[in-house]
């Protein structure tokens, strides 16, 4: 099975063990272009958030590596979709705007979308509900 995984950024370290992990499973993954760049050394942390400070806010480097397309194409490639929503900004099992998009193109395209944890209490839970996320709690032998 081919996955995509969608996460925050400052998740990248448990997008790299749970892409390891499906890896090892025998499933291929995609991950996020910054998370990626993170793990292969090619930037650290730190950069990336001296970078997102310096332009004000994150949309530069979404812009300039068309960043919302590009992961909406690995999601057409994708058989199903896992969404790490890891604890962030003090939100239990946070969904950020990013990720919420990215599970709304996998609803469109009928793409199974799994969750690592529970849905948050946010204001858009109605429409995260409506896409009918598989909750795994950790589980990632529950994707099949």
């Amino acid at each position: 099975m081919t996955i995509t995984i969608c996460g925050s950024i400052s998740s990248t370290p448990k997008i790299k063990e749970v892409s390891d992990k499906l890896l090892a499973m025998g499933h291929k993954t995609y991950l996020p272009y910054t998370s990626l760049k993170i793990i292969n050394g090619e930037m650290t942390m730190e950069e990336y958030l001296h970078e997102k400070e310096k332009n004000g806010d994150g949309a530069f480097r979404k812009i300039k590596e068309d960043l919302i397309k590009r992961y909406y194409n690995f999601i057409k490639e994708s058989d199903a979709i896992i969404v790490l929503n890891i604890d962030k900004n003090g939100i239990k099992n946070y969904i950020g705007g990013n990720v919420f998009l990215e599970m709304g193109f996998a609803h469109v395209l009928s793409k199974k979308i799994y969750l690592y944890n529970n849905l948050p209490d946010i204001i858009y839970l109605d429409e995260l509900k409506a896409m009918q996320p598989i909750i795994i709690n950790g589980d990632l032998s529950k994707i099949i």
